[in-house]
């Protein structure tokens, strides 16, 4: 810590210094409150001890020029007998405490020592609300690893401008969570926030629906009607799995993007559209672009931002306290207390590999919370697919007659890919991470093998 002595007597300087040096402070000085003020502007001291009485610039008139200025330091001011009336008013002016004169070592060392202390509190506090708005600005999305904090820092910082942000990331990791998040944080917050599922809207509605029509239009379209875009105009369109797109749509919502218009179906007239597009997916879009699923143009516009967001799998050190947190959650809504989760029945929640992520863990908790007869989620109230995950078959085609490593070990890593695609129904970005490698290392190895 670093403490600033201002006085003009020289001696109760050099007192003052070998006492607090010998404490183990660090220690400057100045002579009056003028050379004060320029030495605390310039070397940033933790903590200053300052005369009341000082010629050019008394105590009094240093503490409000610096506390004026901006300086943060806790001050403690030093007063003779019959000065005390001057030490208040410093302290009003913002002074923290201040020193009686005379004074020994052992004063001075037990007020600053306590000064400290009350600094450090200050700090720890301060961090502790720095920590409170983070988790407040991440809302329903609990944080605990970094790569999640790094993709979160990524949301942040994008989230006050209008770029469009790909979110990309296996199925319950959170995508619409962080979608909302983007928009809370917007400058659009106050306005719609329109989500829709394209793999869920039947592929003959997608247009209307995105677009609206008028009177007349077609068959059954006995009233106008705005489609999405006009819903979300002035705030947020999410587009979840935009990756299910049909190549027809993907050319029509390129367009709108690109004109920021819309013309609806059987319209004769365009209307301009104020729209920020979130998209999400849990396909490989770059695959897609190279295999001609889905364009590439398209794709550069929804990916100006791009962020993945890891399976559960990968951010192990998040479980523990993202399963309090959807207890509490499942709980409150519920109306069913409890108080926690056992020891054992963490462990076992730390152990699966959560092929269904977050939304597997919450489903598994509320029928645990459901199910349990006590005040604890015990390892019995778990399912029988965490409990007793089906045991891992041999690889296909290992000959137990063969002992070569390098033979067995091909054998295996390949069954170990295919295993891993069917088990997230094809998709190589989430094979890549249940296999641990990298999807262009996936895409090599899947070509070297010849798995179809």
């Amino acid at each position: 810590m670093k403490i600033l002595i201002i006085d003009d007597d020289a001696g109760l300087r050099k007192s003052l210094t070998l006492i607090l040096g010998d404490a183990g402070y660090d220690v400057v000085q100045a002579e009056d409150g003028e050379q004060g003020l320029a030495t605390a502007k310039a070397q940033s001291p933790d903590m200053i001890l300052c005369d009341v009485r000082m010629p050019r610039l008394g105590g009094l008139e240093f503490v409000e020029a610096y506390r004026k200025w901006g300086g943060q330091a806790l001050i403690l001011v030093m007063t003779a007998y019959g000065g005390l009336d001057l030490a208040l008013e410093a302290m009003k002016k913002g002074a923290y405490d201040y020193i009686p004169k005379p004074f020994g070592a052992d004063d001075v060392l037990l007020i600053v020592g306590k000064a400290e202390e009350r600094e450090q509190l200050r700090r720890e506090v301060g961090r502790l609300r720095q920590e409170v708005r983070a988790d407040a600005r991440f809302g329903e999305i609990v944080v605990g690893s970094p790569a999640m904090r790094a993709a979160l820092d990524v949301v942040q910082k994008v989230a006050p401008y209008d770029s469009s942000v790909l979110v990309t990331g296996a199925s319950g990791t959170g995508k619409e969570l962080v979608a909302r998040m983007l928009h809370r944080e917007s400058t659009r917050k106050n306005r719609a926030f329109v989500a829709v599922n394209c793999g869920g809207v039947p592929e003959q509605l997608l247009e209307s629906e995105f677009f609206g029509f008028v009177k007349g239009a077609f068959t059954g379209a006995d009233r106008d009607k705005a489609g999405l875009f006009e819903v979300a105009d002035g705030g947020t369109l999410f587009l979840d799995e935009v990756g299910e797109l049909p190549g027809a749509l993907q050319v029509k919502l390129l367009r709108a993007l690109q004109e920021r218009e819309v013309r609806r179906i059987g319209a004769m007239d365009t209307t301009p559209v104020d729209v920020r597009v979130i998209a999400a997916t849990n396909r490989d879009l770059e695959e897609a672009v190279e295999s001609g699923g889905f364009r590439k143009d398209l794709y550069y516009r929804l990916a100006v931002v791009p962020v993945h967001l890891p399976s559960l799998r990968a951010r192990r050190e998040e479980i523990p306290q993202l399963a309090l947190h959807l207890l509490e959650r499942q709980s409150s809504r519920l109306g069913i207390h409890v108080s926690g989760i056992a020891p054992d029945a963490m462990e076992l929640l730390l152990s699966y590999a959560w092929p269904g992520n977050i939304r597997e863990l919450e489903n598994v908790l509320e029928r645990a919370l459901v199910l349990t007869e006590d005040d604890v989620v015990s390892l019995e109230d778990l399912p029988e697919a965490i409990r007793r995950p089906a045991p891992q078959m041999p690889a296909r085609g290992m000959d137990g007659d063969d002992l070569s490593v390098k033979r067995q070990g091909t054998r295996l890593e390949r069954h170990l890919i295919q295993l891993a695609l069917d088990r997230t129904g094809g998709n190589k970005t989430q094979a890549a991470e249940l296999l641990e490698l990298s999807p262009r290392a996936l895409r090599y190895k899947i070509q070297e093998y010849g798995i179809a």
